[in-house]
């Protein structure tokens, strides 16, 4: 039985409810990617949230609809894919920080310049220059191609942690992993597993 594609209506939850049920999801962007080992949650209320202090025009693909994509440079250097949640207005969204690539490996391989699948997509910087991300899919709807988004075909555990590289909010338990996956961005904590955030 095929996986499901991802609706808008998917996304439309909090953000870090939605964050969680991508873990063991499929993305490909133009038929290359992989499992959705970790994530992280950002939402308005958030002081570390691109959407804290409302919309501008580099984020105003953050503030919906949902089901979009969010696609912001880090450091001026590197490409960062998140996904759009909560009605239009809000202000949310979820950071992709690592795949298990099993598609297109070898176009992740020369795009990256590396063979070692674990480090391929180990971060959102890496993931967005293996997938081959650039602003111009800021905004583009997560089902319509190049993007694909496919429901995890089981429940999964999920590991909760506190985010990474940020200074405000830090306590907020909202990085979710695949527990024991070897292709997360950085170990997690606590080795618990929630069904809740």
């Amino acid at each position: 039985m095929a996986a499901r594609q991802l609706r808008a209506q998917d996304f439309a939850g909090d953000s870090h409810g939605v964050a969680q049920a991508l873990i063991g999801a499929t993305l490909l962007v133009d038929g290359v990617g992989g499992v959705i080992v970790e994530t992280e949650a950002y939402d308005m209320a958030d002081p570390a949230s691109h959407s804290f202090s409302g919309p501008t025009p580099r984020n105003q693909a953050m503030f919906g609809p949902p089901g979009r994509a969010y696609v912001y440079r880090s450091y001026g250097i590197h490409w960062c894919l998140n996904f759009v949640c909560r009605e239009e207005g809000h202000g949310a969204g979820v950071l992709i920080r690592a795949l298990e690539p099993t598609q297109g490996i070898e176009r992740m391989q020369v795009r990256r310049g590396l063979d070692d699948l674990r480090l391929l997509c180990s971060g959102p910087g890496k993931l967005g220059q293996a997938l081959g991300i650039t602003h111009d899919l800021n905004g583009h709807r997560l089902d319509r191609e190049p993007l694909r988004v496919l429901a995890a075909p089981r429940d999964v555990d999920v590991v909760t942690g506190p985010r990474i590289g940020i200074s405000k909010a830090m306590d907020l338990p909202w990085r979710f992993g695949l527990a024991g996956s070897r292709f997360v961005s950085a170990k997690f904590r606590s080795p618990t597993s929630k069904s809740d955030p």
